[in-house]
């Protein structure tokens, strides 16, 4: 059995082949290296650079390294630039993602996992939502998942094939033994930002909005270790290896927080009490969501081992510094 990983020299996707090489899976990477890093990718795996959205070369690639799996991360992940640029975000994740199921389907992979996202749920109040949640996206982000979602629930009944969808919550964190992180210098999530500032490599950092219906009134998240989560896609492949039907499951969890504690957080593990300033909403956000986690607990026997946000935000801070000695 050979698993593919698209975006697997990105953040969350080079940490799912460190997993499947560290098992002694034979993994090749296909990645543009547009957001990715070529550095990222565990020296154990193949690599070929290119499009998952292109037919042809995905199929020649199945037939090749007679692919049997595929974990597909590749995609663009950042919900206000959705709201500026959606044809980006229906072409980079809809659009790639129907061509890479099609050639699929063609090339008679057994398996697709699919990262999908909580932003599929949109607006859901403070309750910790559940798979069974109605589904309504506030951005082009969202949707562009959820389209995907659809599209392989339509497939798998029509075709020999199962998958697995893990709807993500906010990840951070990076691998114990730094050989993976969020690695964009860009990168908009909350704890790399706070992290990045705190090291003195931006000057400020923002919080968008502060008149949310939520305790504190800053957006509540429910943050997931980067290990925790791809330790759930392990156990989905091997779910779906064992004759599993197709799932959709949330990874979380179960606990938010809001931006200010997170922003706390990160001044107390660091020692800096750097400039947090406070802003506008951001277009896309919803107040708060969180999810139970109990469906991935009970169905693949998923026990979280980092669900500790101080942890998290240790692993993240430490990943920080690591990369400012390697971008040197």
């Amino acid at each position: 059995m050979t698993v593919l990983v698209t975006g697997g020299a990105g953040y969350i996707g080079s940490h799912m082949v460190l997993n499947l090489t560290d098992a002694g899976e034979d993994v090749v990477v296909l990645d543009n290296l547009v957001t990715g890093f070529d550095w990222a990718i565990d020296g154990r795996a193949r690599f070929v650079q290119g499009n998952a959205g292109d037919i042809d070369f995905v199929l020649k690639l199945i037939e090749t390294h007679k692919i049997t799996e595929i974990v597909h991360f590749a995609g663009s992940i950042v919900v206000p630039e959705s709201v500026a640029d959606p044809l980006k975000y229906y072409g980079n994740n809809t659009a790639t993602s129907r061509n890479l199921i099609e050639a699929a389907v063609k090339g008679g992979v057994k398996h697709f996992i699919f990262s999908s996202t909580a932003a599929v749920y949109g607006m859901t109040g403070l309750a910790p939502v559940v798979e069974t949640t109605p589904l309504n996206p506030m951005s082009p982000y969202g949707r562009s998942k959820l389209m995907t979602e659809w599209m392989l629930s339509d497939v798998a009944a029509a075709h020999p094939i199962t998958y697995g969808v893990l709807r993500y919550f906010n990840v951070a964190g990076a691998d114990p033994g730094k050989r993976s992180g969020q690695s964009t210098p860009l990168a908009t999530h909350l704890i790399k930002v706070a992290c990045q500032t705190a090291l003195g490599q931006r000057a400020k950092m923002d919080i968008f909005g502060t008149d949310y219906e939520t305790p504190d009134g800053t957006c509540v998240r429910d943050y997931i270790h980067v290990t925790d989560l791809i330790a759930a896609h392990a156990l989905l492949l091997k779910h779906l290896r064992g004759s599993g039907d197709s799932t959709t499951l949330n990874c979380a969890y179960g606990q938010g927080y809001s931006v200010r504690q997170v922003v706390d957080t990160v001044k107390s593990v660091s020692g800096v009490d750097f400039l947090a300033e406070e802003g506008p909403r951001r277009a896309g956000d919803p107040a708060s969501i969180t999810a139970t986690g109990e469906k991935v607990r009970s169905l693949l026997g998923w026990v979280p081992q980092h669900d500790d946000l101080n942890e998290i935000v240790q692993s993240a801070y430490d990943w920080e510094r690591h990369l400012m000695v390697r971008n040197r």
